[in-house]
């Protein structure tokens, strides 16, 4: 595939301005000094920083290219009408970020009429950034990464996510404990972002996870395509609908058969 070059041009822009939104989210994470609310469910927090960085990334972007379009998961929501949108999540990680648990980053991927054409995802704690443009492949800090090389699923290990919400929480506990009987092990880590970067750069042989929301995926999601890994839906839903299962091509296909299997 060849280098899109709007895609190329727009992820420096995005790689620019999560820098940015970095240096605020580590100087509250330094601070240990900040608001702190709940959302969908008294589990589901949010910060004074996930909104300043979601501001400062939503600024950086207008004063750029106004007339895009953009969904923050702290309220950014705008139509735009270049064609272009901007999918936000100014912290994927956020209890971590409260609770001091060095996993957690600024995400922000880039859509042209709806696909994803540049994507990065910079890891606050370890001042790490996974990039990707459509057809430029994906790299940390600067350099060329690939995803894992496993082709058995049983000796595969996974990353997995859990919602905020009790009730979706045990069902998807239910499904987890039948499909661990298939691989090796699993890691919970507490940011798809993150999660999808390390299948990227093979530090997980493969991640699932249901009912994701747009900004947890979209930068993630072309980093770890850009690297080599198939990204797909389960269960009769789209991947971009938040059904996520993002391995190696060899994996995929048997993982999927899983997934599939428990209804």
């Amino acid at each position: 595939m060849t280098v899109d070059p709007q895609g190329r041009d727009l992820l420096a822009l995005a790689v620019e301005i999560a820098a940015e939104a970095a240096v605020v989210v580590a100087k509250y994470a330094a601070e240990r000094t900040y608001a702190i609310e709940t959302k969908s469910s008294p589990t589901d927090l949010v910060t004074e920083a996930d909104r300043e960085a979601e501001a400062l990334i939503v600024r950086g972007i207008l004063a750029a290219r106004p007339h895009d379009g953009l969904l923050g998961e702290e309220g950014a929501l705008s139509e735009g009408t270049s064609g272009i949108r901007w999918v936000i999540d100014p912290i994927d990680g956020t209890t971590n970020f409260v609770y001091g648990v060095p996993a957690y980053s600024v995400s922000i991927g880039v859509e042209r009429e709806g696909q994803v054409i540049a994507g990065v995802v910079h890891d606050v704690a370890l001042k790490e950034a996974y990039t990707a443009s459509l057809g430029g492949g994906a790299h940390l800090n600067g350099l060329p990464i690939r995803c894992s090389e496993k082709t058995d699923l049983s000796a595969s290990l996974w990353g997995i996510g859990f919602a905020y919400d009790p009730h979706r929480r045990g069902e998807q506990a239910r499904f987890y404990d039948r499909v661990m009987t298939h691989i090796r092990d699993v890691r919970r880590m507490g940011s798809a972002a993150l999660d999808l970067c390390r299948v990227a750069s093979g530090q997980l042989d493969g991640y699932w996870e249901f009912q994701l929301n747009p900004w947890d995926i979209a930068a993630g999601g072309i980093i770890a395509r850009e690297a080599g890994a198939v990204t797909r839906g389960f269960h009769g839903y789209t991947f971009e609908q938040g059904y996520v299962l993002a391995s190696n091509a060899a994996l995929n296909g048997p993982m999927l058969a899983v997934l599939d299997s428990y209804r």
